[in-house]
């Protein structure tokens, strides 16, 4: 069997991806979706994401939601897959999209994360190898110092929520958004090198580097 999975280089699709490959699903590809909805601190960053992709032996499509869903329905079912992989945890309106759009590109949706306690779900991905850094932060809710912040251990995560408390363990309400810099999809890890601070309506996030090490 084969699927496609949906990429931003944030921890949560890939982890899906991970369990899907667990599951015997083949992904060759990744889907990264250009957004028409303000800024997109993964896609402003998407020339230095694509190093994970390289770093996974995989290939990197891409599409431009200005063209809208039912034409990305079509663009799926153009490809040779049988499943689209997304890492929705908690989210309603995401999880019926996609959905959505697996019924009208038929094929089917999988959603390994979905429902999952988020503090657990943490803890599981820290624990299978996943490390990552925040890459944006919703102004509202975390100040601009966790821009970087990296999770490599449970003790980084208790840091985090000790200092956060009112903040979801993987950030599912768009409260901070992530970028992997190691996990076992990699053939190599990489450090994060902040380039610059920059804001949007809503987020402060960070143009960056990665740098294999």
């Amino acid at each position: 069997m084969r699927g496609i999975a949906f990429f931003s280089g944030g921890k949560d699709g890939l982890y899906a991806a991970y369990l899907a490959e667990k599951q015997g699903i083949k992904i060759p590809s990744l889907l990264a979706l250009k957004t028409t909805i303000g800024v997109s601190p993964h896609y402003e960053n998407l020339s230095e994401l694509k190093k994970l992709v390289d770093a996974m032996g995989k290939e990197l499509l891409i599409f431009d939601m200005g063209k809208g869903s039912e034409a990305l329905a079509e663009f799926i079912s153009s490809l040779d897959v049988d499943y689209i992989i997304a890492g929705d945890v908690l989210l309603e309106d995401h999880f019926k999209w996609i959905k959505w759009l697996a019924e009208r590109a038929e094929v089917e949706a999988l959603e390994p994360l979905w429902g999952r306690n988020t503090l657990e779900l943490a803890k599981e991905m820290l624990n299978a190898g996943f490390e990552y850094a925040i890459i944006s932060v919703n102004k509202e809710k975390l100040s601009k110092e966790w821009l970087g912040y990296t999770f490599s251990s449970l003790g980084d995560l208790e840091l985090f929520l000790e200092a956060n408390p009112e903040i979801d363990p993987i950030g599912e309400f768009g409260e901070f958004h992530t970028v992997t810099l190691s996990a076992p999809l990699f053939k190599a890890s990489f450090n994060l090198e902040p380039l610059k601070i920059e804001e949007s309506e809503r987020y402060w996030w960070l143009k960056l580097r990665l740098v294999r090490r």
